[in-house]
């Protein structure tokens, strides 16, 4: 067995990304895009005497080697590339047999590698990621295409911010995000793939249901089990003829949404890859500590003590969830403040089950109260995306089914639409939307990263009102994402949600799953044959 680590991710929007050679079968778990690095982009085009005046100013400040505060005119005038995992593109596509998707984020980089010429990989994904992923993938082309109307096809394959007196005379800080820490990144972006590209890929997508097996060329046993991030997310386990490997993505226990996470179906495993550090603060102590260990073997004797079943409870109590709706509440109260001060509420979270939630719990609050305040949903996709989370409930937490049974749907979107307190529109310049809208409202659309799609134009009209609130998730560097909108007098509150398995709560899995081994890793880590005794048995890249 081999083991490589591409990327330890950064979130709940570019999940990790590994390398994983096992019985003579390479398999790459996950493929996302750091859709974060976006933000070196401007949004929208400058005059361009600014960027004739921002080329002077550089190359001034490169010969008297001054660094000055960043400022939108700082940011990249082009159309928008993106990144992928850094070291992936070195790997020739042709050589991996095995890809495992674990999130409909982990599949947004696919389209790169199905394109590639002699591209023969299996891809194995969960039916509801597969879906949700094609929608996202969909939704950005879109997004991509009317931004890249501004700017016009580009006259060069290779790109003059790409070229190294392009670097040269970028700020620093969009210098560490386009080239990382190390320098060596420039190679991972890429020009974004078309909407061919993606029907593409999704044609040599295989899906599965949860805990349903694919044998892979009569050797490996393949099973995806409920990971609780979010809807379709999953965990997996590889079954072979010499060991059997678990590999835990981003996870929670617990979930108003999505099915809770399945621990049983971990059990009993020779090697547990525990790759969720996503909601670990101790992750920058972490990452030069590259260690796979007996968490069996390294248990105290009164360790033994735990009960299974007391383990399972304790795992599967809802303090995480009650505490992420009681967060939801909060941040309902904060909208319902601006619209009743008069301004709008501005959402561009893309984590569908949040948004659901939000829907639910905004709508409640806003029909509790006199004010009629409609709700807009604006993105290519929220139609058919909305759709098919009523027709799921299989992928569902065990709360949302019992809805199926008693007559309701699943989400309460579905009647909210149907009485017209909420409102989907493909585009924000669309007919129907303009003859439509009215002020002060709350408005759900892309893009998080705020370089993409309808969140642009809005930000824009509202980021002087001091009355409207913008909602963003914690994580990113909000600075950076908000430069080309300064000065903001609009409110910005920045959230954080459940992203991976808490802390405290880790240990006590361990100890659940009983693995021979487990094996944490960080970026660059590899192990190659360990023989499941000596601590010794890896290597740095």
């Amino acid at each position: 067995m081999k083991f490589t680590c591409l990327s330890k991710g950064g979130g709940f929007h570019f999940p990790p990304c590994h390398m994983l050679s096992v019985s003579g079968f390479r398999i790459l778990l996950d493929c996302p895009l750091d859709l974060s690095s976006l933000a070196i982009f401007s949004p929208v085009p400058i005059a361009l005497e600014a960027h004739e005046s921002l080329d002077t100013d550089s190359v001034v400040r490169k010969k008297q080697k001054i660094e000055k505060t960043l400022d939108a005119n700082d940011l990249v005038f082009a159309e928008p590339w993106y990144k992928t995992v850094k070291s992936l593109h070195l790997w020739d596509a042709s050589f991996i047999d095995v890809i495992l998707i674990s999130s409909p984020m982990g599949m947004l980089g696919l389209p790169f590698l199905t394109r590639t010429k002699d591209f023969s990989a299996k891809i194995y994904v969960t039916e509801a990621a597969a879906r949700i992923g094609q929608l996202m993938m969909e939704d950005l082309v879109s997004m991509h295409m009317e931004l890249r109307q501004f700017y016009g096809p580009e006259d060069s394959a290779f790109l003059q911010w790409m070229r190294w007196e392009g670097l040269e005379v970028l700020p620093s800080e969009l210098k560490k995000i386009i080239l990382g820490t190390d320098c060596e990144e420039l190679g991972a972006w890429m020009p974004l793939y078309s909407a061919v590209d993606v029907k593409d890929c999704m044609r040599k997508v295989q899906t599965l249901k949860y805990a349903e097996e694919a044998c892979y060329n009569g050797t490996l046993v393949i099973k995806a089990f409920s990971s609780g991030l979010e809807i379709g997310t999953c965990n997996w386990t590889i079954n072979g003829p010499k060991r059997n490997i678990a590999y835990i993505s981003s996870s929670i226990f617990v979930s108003t949404r999505a099915m809770d996470f399945n621990f049983l179906g971990l059990q009993g495993n020779d090697l547990i890859i525990f790759s969720d550090f996503s909601t670990l603060d101790t992750t920058e102590n972490m990452e030069n500590d590259n260690t796979y260990c007996d968490p069996v073997t390294s248990s105290n004797a009164s360790d033994d003590l735990y009960n299974l079943e007391e383990i399972a409870a304790s795992l599967l109590k809802d303090d995480e969830s009650m505490e992420e709706m009681e967060k939801l509440a909060f941040i309902c109260t904060c909208a319902f403040d601006s619209v009743r001060a008069g301004g709008s509420v501005l959402v561009p979270i893309d984590r569908l089950g949040i948004v659901l939630c939000l829907l639910e719990q905004m709508s409640l609050l806003l029909e509790s109260s006199s004010l009629k305040v409609p709700i807009y949903i604006i993105s290519s996709v929220a139609e058919e995306l909305l759709a098919f989370t009523n027709i799921i409930p299989e992928w569902l937490c065990k709360q949302r089914q019992e809805k199926l049974f008693s007559g309701e749907p699943l989400f309460a979107h579905v009647k909210l639409i149907k009485e017209r307190k909420i409102h989907v529109f493909p585009a924000v310049h669309s007919v129907e939307l303009l003859t439509n809208w009215q002020e002060p409202c709350v408005v759900f659309c892309p893009h998080w990263s705020l370089r993409l799609g309808p969140v642009v134009h809005l930000l824009r009209y509202w980021c002087s009102d001091p009355n409207s609130l913008l909602i963003l998730e914690s994580g990113d560097d909000a600075n950076l994402a908000l430069l080309p909108f300064k000065p903001m007098a609009m409110k910005v509150l920045q959230c954080s949600f459940l992203s991976g398995i808490s802390l405290q709560k880790v240990q006590p899995l361990l100890k659940a799953l009983q693995p021979k081994l487990l094996l944490t890793v960080s970026e660059g880590f590899e192990v190659q044959d360990p023989n499941f005794r000596s601590k010794h048995d890896y290597s740095l890249l």
